[in-house]
């Protein structure tokens, strides 16, 4: 996404959104989301973020266990949901409404995120079958080429996507300006 960062949008940039990718490859809470908008001075509060979810802008939480005697547990949401709001806010930057947001981006948006979270799953516990100790010798590395390679092919296939949507949203935003 070809994000562009000033003063007046306070959006992401590609590389910002991938340092946090790195550092939060777990997923970040909603609180810590709201917080990286609010750092960047962007209208983004947990009340907006809840309506995102409840109208499929966004994906669900997944719950996590906290350490210690009865501390419970707290969602965690995908870091891609960084990226998801931070397209939602580029839109609402060119005059769409929420209402069309939904329209045009929660029809795969979420799915996508939701593919994103799915591919990295099966990556990781190949990963995890491999250096298990029950692979060996040159079956070892031949299987972790292969994991390498369907690892970037799964990046490939969501960024084609991803680009997909996009000019999809844009032709529809040509369309409805030319009304």
């Amino acid at each position: 996404m070809d994000y562009i960062h000033n003063k007046t949008t306070g959006l992401l940039t590609i590389e910002e959104i991938e340092v946090y990718e790195g550092n939060f490859p777990e997923g970040m809470s909603s609180a810590q989301i709201v917080d990286v908008f609010a750092s960047r001075e962007v209208k983004f509060s947990e009340a907006t973020f809840r309506k995102y979810v409840q109208l499929g802008l966004l994906p669900r939480s997944r719950r996590v266990g906290t350490k210690g005697k009865h501390k419970g547990s707290r969602g965690i949401y995908p870091i891609g949901t960084l990226r998801q709001i931070n397209e939602i806010k580029r839109l609402m930057a060119l005059d769409y409404t929420i209402e069309e947001i939904c329209r045009q981006f929660a029809f795969v948006g979420g799915e996508i995120e939701e593919l994103r979270r799915l591919l990295g799953r099966i990556v990781e516990k190949l990963e995890q079958s491999m250096t298990s100790g029950e692979v060996g010798g040159l079956a070892h590395m031949g299987a972790g080429k292969r994991i390498d390679e369907a690892k970037r092919s799964a990046e490939l296939l969501v960024e084609q996507l991803e680009g997909a949507a996009r000019l999809i949203r844009e032709q529809a935003r040509v369309a409805r300006d030319a009304m």
